[in-house]
């Protein structure tokens, strides 16, 4: 049996009298507890008012409400860009401000690569290295059907994915900007620099 469907049989079983919990283990991430749970990032984070996607072991999260109720789930399933934004937009922001620097990892200084494969860490997830080689990860999305949380690339240097960013959704994006010398949140497609010089998307969060 899946973890997740022993997971949500525990649920079931321990009443209504008290909210059920999930205490935080060593390598856990809010995303690996919502696929684990049934209870999507962002709901976890409603229930538990973070305001961002950092966890800590040993830390009692509340996993009750959402996954019990058939309607919300119904919801959820029909809305996967506005379930996945709030969880994708606090993940992007833990990394907001930090200095641009060509081959950077650390909050000394990151490129846009480092910066989409720290962002994906939090929601144990690994990315290569480079922008070239993300675009070889994941499953191409076509333009009409980004949500939030695909990799965007671009072509910045005369070739295809030279610059990777971040689908934050509502035409929004976040990346490690050369230009502007930091990561930052800007416009996609309304941005004539960025819209001409759009390679495609990835999904690696299903």
């Amino acid at each position: 049996m899946k973890l997740s469907h022993v997971l949500l049989t525990a649920l079931a079983l321990s009443g209504t009298a008290s909210a059920a919990t999930y205490t935080v283990k060593a390598g856990d991430t809010l995303y690996s507890i919502a696929k684990a749970t049934g209870v999507d990032a962002s709901t976890l984070m409603k229930l538990n008012r973070l305001n961002s996607s950092t966890i800590n072991v040993g830390q009692k999260l509340t996993v009750s409400g959402a996954a019990s109720a058939p309607a919300a789930r119904a919801t959820t399933a029909a809305a996967p860009a506005a379930r996945g934004s709030t969880f994708i937009r606090a993940a992007a922001t833990r990394y907001l401000g930090i200095r641009y620097v060509l081959g950077g990892n650390g909050n000394g200084g990151i490129d846009c690569s480092a910066y989409t494969m720290n962002v994906f860490r939090q929601m144990g997830i690994n990315l290569p290295r480079t922008a070239a080689s993300q675009w070889r990860v994941g499953s191409p999305v076509s333009r009409r059907d980004l949500r939030a949380g695909d990799l965007v690339f671009f072509n910045t240097m005369g070739r295809t994915a030279s610059h990777v960013g971040i689908y934050l959704g509502d035409g929004m994006m976040a990346n490690a900007n050369s230009y502007q010398g930091r990561t930052v949140v800007e416009p996609l497609f309304s941005n004539s620099y960025w819209a001409n010089r759009y390679d495609g998307a990835r999904r690696v969060l299903n």
